[in-house]
């Protein structure tokens, strides 16, 4: 039974790293517009109805009307962060009598551990997750382009951007190795061929298809601090283990290796993607005065099938218990009915997920007050309930799936269904910008981002919940053909997750077949983001 809970949360960790982004991949919620356009950022991404030059063609392609002749943008965007994960042992830590506070390694004899981290990392084809070296910020271009024929009412753009791009790397020792060592959440947008289309002097209607690559990449550790384990410890100790006989042989074998609710199982990674996930944007501007205009855009979901492999190595002491275990005659027994492993070291081949890119839908107004002031207004809903569950497919049957089948209807001898129970989302956006004179335009946003992942499935793996988004900025007209745009941002994310609340981190019951590597711990996070960005337009 043990093993059933315990080979369940290896895979289940793997539904961690899809369940999570930005979680998993809900890092479309965490990461979304953060990379994209600096002149958006710098108004709480509040621009449907005053759409941002090229970028129009992510946000709403019937602006793309206002651009006229040529037009030529690059974009650099840098980014800074900080991830914090503080575990705290509440009184009467244990695992089956043994006390958490001195044989929890990532506690040792102290209360509290703290998890820091700001290495970026990135996931590259071929070589896997890559940290970045520490120093200056991670940085992100993008370019695109506008035509306008002379006299035409159509403009046609392409453009080339990372509307989502999410990535960390852990030291070994990191308390938080358990739930991501590291993570890389990566959608890449290689060709977006989109047009607008104006009307007449107050509509204005746009269309684009997005192409792009979408990839997952985890490595991780795992263990399992379920009271199983807790009492196999408890019987090895009985047993007096540490001596290397097995003093109920031939017909029990316990000794074969030390395990226990807080030693290490082995390590997990996957590689995953996809090299072709288009999507559509639709866009409508309606401009009735020079003082007002309102704006709407819609983008499809996309149903992708990323592919690659996975790994998951174990132990020797992990693995040397169930081999001396299933060498027994009372293990022989129970490993056949039950399905239990038989001790292999490891286990490798190739996996599939079923994920489906969310729709998306956001719709504002752009008010101006006067000559000095502009206040744009965006609300925003995304499809996250689309991500009430993931499906992993592997390329055979595995041992482990044999168990977890035995306890979870989720579960198929190679498929495993990861429920998620994620929510949709509205999102509120407002900036104002200050028309300081002919040239200089001055910016402030905010952005209220609510999280699609419920209170019971929180984790460390995407630190995500409801989160604020600062920003300021400026655009600069540099002569009648060039525009310059900056923006300076800020987002932080915070959340206090008790002991026993999360089936996603930890849950302290007997079945907590969801992985759960910080069973019983208190942990709290702390997500902060530091973004610039500049975007240079001029026609050609």
């Amino acid at each position: 039974m043990s093993l059933n809970i315990n080979k369940n949360t290896k895979l289940l960790a793997t539904a961690g790293l899809c369940a999570a982004c930005w979680s998993g991949i809900a890092s479309a919620q965490l990461a979304t517009n953060l990379m994209v356009d600096p002149y958006a950022l710098s108004l709480g991404n509040a621009v449907t109805a005053a759409p941002p030059g090229v970028a129009s063609i992510h946000y709403n392609p019937a602006g793309l009307t206002k651009l006229k002749g040529r037009q030529l943008a690059v974009t650099l965007m840098g980014v800074h962060a900080n991830i914090q994960s503080d575990f705290y042992a509440p009184e009467g830590y244990n695992v089956f009598g043994i006390d958490g506070v001195e044989n929890d390694p990532i506690f040792d004899g102290d209360t509290v551990a703290r998890s820091r981290t700001n290495t970026i990392a990135l996931y590259v084809p071929g070589f896997g997750i890559q940290r970045l070296p520490k120093g200056p910020p991670a940085l992100a271009p993008s370019v695109g382009f506008s035509l306008n024929p002379p006299g035409s009412k159509f403009t046609f753009a392409n453009l080339t951007y990372g509307p989502e791009i999410l990535g960390y790397y852990r030291k070994k020792d990191d308390p938080a190795r358990y739930l991501g060592k590291a993570l890389s959440l990566q959608r890449f947008t290689y060709l977006s061929p989109s047009f607008g289309y104006e009307i007449n002097d107050e509509w204005s209607v746009g269309f684009g298809v997005s192409m792009s690559s979408q990839s997952l990449a985890l490595d991780t550790y795992t263990r399992a601090p379920n009271l199983m384990i807790g009492v196999l410890e408890v019987l090895q100790d009985a047993f007096n283990c540490e001596t290397g006989e097995e003093p109920l042989a031939p017909f029990l074998g316990l000794c074969g290796g030390n395990v226990g609710p807080w030693d290490d199982i082995g390590g997990m990674s996957i590689q995953v993607q996809e090299t072709l996930s288009p999507k559509y944007h639709l866009g409508v501007l309606w401009e009735p005065t020079d003082w007002f205009a309102w704006g709407a855009s819609y983008q499809s979901e996309s149903d992708m099938k990323l592919k690659g492999t996975y790994e998951l190595a174990y132990t020797d002491d992990w693995s040397g218990f169930w081999r001396s275990f299933n060498g027994s005659i009372v293990g022989a027994i129970t490993a056949g009915i039950f399905s239990l492993p038989s001790g292999t070291p490891r286990e490798a081949g190739q996996l599939s997920i079923d994920l489906t890119h969310p729709q998306h839908f956001q719709t504002g107004v752009s008010v101006k007050l006067n000559h000095q002031f502009t206040v744009n207004v965006d609300v925003g809903w995304t499809d996250y309930s689309s991500w009430d569950a993931f499906l992993l497919k592997f390329d055979r049957n595995l041992e482990f799936l044999g168990a977890a089948r035995l306890l979870s209807p989720n579960a198929t001898a190679n498929t495993m269904r990861l429920p998620l129970e994620y929510q949709d989302v509205w999102n509120l956006g407002i900036g104002v910008e200050h028309h300081l004179s002919n040239r200089l335009d001055l910016r402030f946003g905010v952005e209220m981002r609510n999280s699609p992942i419920p209170h019971n499935r929180r984790d460390i793996l995407a630190p995500l919940n409801d989160t604020v988004l600062y920003s300021v900025g400026m655009g600069y007209k540099w002569d009648r053909d060039t525009t310059v745009d900056f923006n300076l941002s800020y987002m932080r994310s915070w959340q206090y997750i008790p002991a026993g609340s999360s089936l996603n981190l930890n849950d302290d019951g007997i079945q907590n077949i969801v992985y759960n590597p910080y069973a019983g711990v208190d942990v709290e996070t702390n997500l902060k983001l530091i973004m610039a960005g500049m975007t240079f337009r001029t026609a050609f």
